[in-house]
């Protein structure tokens, strides 16, 4: 029997919630209502054939409420006529929301619909697209809505988030929103006040001009003759400093792991940095760096692999240090596993760490395989440093 029955009207409305098409019309002034459903109604077959079954169903769409029910007459042989269910009807938003039980999200979403209209009403085209998100933030709603407005007053205001004066906004809040201030900032801000070039929530202070705090390198120099500033070569500075620095070394060491940055062996006119994973924009400014050779040494995995294309992207002559098919085969028994691997193109390995790439991401070694780089011995490590040219 596929007659409609009432789960599957309240379905049907539940659809249109989900997909935000009942709340959009809150803000839109819409002609969504009256809304007409789809009716599966008995044939006339069944009508004759099942009549009791029919009379049954009839009562159930009758006695179901939040929605018109317009009937057809139609003549029995032997009970005379009667009136059947030909089209299903909502008529309002409040009988939708109260079918699937909705009817507090909907009082709740028109309260944000009309602060939004008195205080932001550019917002409310990010509220008719993104009704169930706006909900999820009901209670935080006109909070963001504050830092909105004080942006707008203080566009590119070239402070920290920490000094952002807003009754009940402390800088935590605005970093935990800061995925939907860019969406609600885009539509409201200048395009002037806006830095097109910083995008993602991690460049989120460099788009709208706060300051940020700054990025830290730390390295150590590897060669005495080249020691700076009469210190231990232990070193951090922020990242201006450190491109300003120009210690006239040959060479720049790049290692992930902390002991083995702590370790590394004294290298002529050389210099090892404690790496950064997928964040090598502190180094881009670093103009001294583009004339000393620079070796990578991450894992031997695929994300070990990823952080060096991605690295040569910032500099294309990075040579990779380490990360060869000979290291990961003397390694063997400490091989480990890799937990999530990446599976994309790398467009700027060289054919020999494609080929190696291309084995771990296909698992054609083992399944997930992973040389962790702290597991090479220092003694490997010296042969393969006092090898390179």
């Amino acid at each position: 029997m596929t007659w409609t029955r009432p789960a599957d009207l309240r379905a049907q409305v539940r659809k249109l919630w989900e997909r935000g098409e009942l709340l959009d019309d809150l803000v839109t002034g819409g002609s969504l209502f009256p809304k007409r459903l789809v009716l599966k109604s008995p044939t006339s077959a069944e009508m004759t054939d099942r009549f009791d079954e029919v009379r049954a169903w009839i009562a159930e769409l009758r006695a179901m409420p939040y929605f018109r029910v317009e009937m057809r007459e139609f003549r029995h042989r032997i009970f005379g006529a009667n009136a059947v269910p030909q089209e299903a009807w909502i008529d309002t938003l409040e009988d939708a929301a109260g079918l699937i039980g909705k009817r507090k999200d909907a009082a709740r979403f028109t309260a944000l619909v009309d602060v939004t209209r008195k205080r932001e009403p550019k917002l409310l085209d990010w509220l008719a697209r993104r009704p169930l998100r706006a909900l999820e933030l009901a209670d935080d709603w006109e909070l963001l809505l504050a830092i909105v407005a004080w942006l707008e007053n203080h566009p590119r205001p070239e402070v920290y988030l920490r000094q952002v004066d807003i009754p009940g906004v402390h800088s935590k809040f605005i970093e935990a929103h800061r995925g939907v201030l860019m969406e609600l900032l885009d539509r409201v801000l200048p395009s002037e006040a806006i830095d097109q070039t910083a995008c993602g929530v991690s460049q989120f202070a460099k788009r709208y001009g706060f300051r940020d705090k700054p990025v830290r390198i730390r390295f150590r120099v590897l060669d005495p003759e080249h020691s700076l500033f009469g210190l231990a070569q232990d070193i951090t500075l922020d990242a201006e400093s450190f491109a300003r620095l120009d210690p006239s070394v040959e060479r720049v060491f790049i290692t992930e792991n902390e002991i083995n940055f702590l370790a590394f062996p004294r290298v002529k006119s050389s210099l090892v940095i404690f790496g950064a994973g997928y964040g090598f924009e502190m180094l881009a400014r670093t103009e001294w760096l583009s004339r000393c050779r620079i070796h990578y040494w991450g894992d031997i995995d695929t994300h070990g692999f990823a952080i060096l294309d991605q690295l040569r992207g910032q500099f294309g002559h990075v040579e990779s240090f380490l990360m060869d098919r000979d290291t990961l085969q003397a390694f063997e028994p400490l091989w480990g596993k890799e937990g999530k691997q990446t599976l994309r193109d790398l467009p700027r390995l060289n054919p020999v760490e494609t080929a190696l790439y291309d084995d771990l991401r296909d698992n054609r070694i083992r399944k997930n395989l992973r040389l962790e780089q702290e597991t090479i011995s220092f003694g490997y490590v010296g042969s393969a440093l006092s090898a390179l040219t």
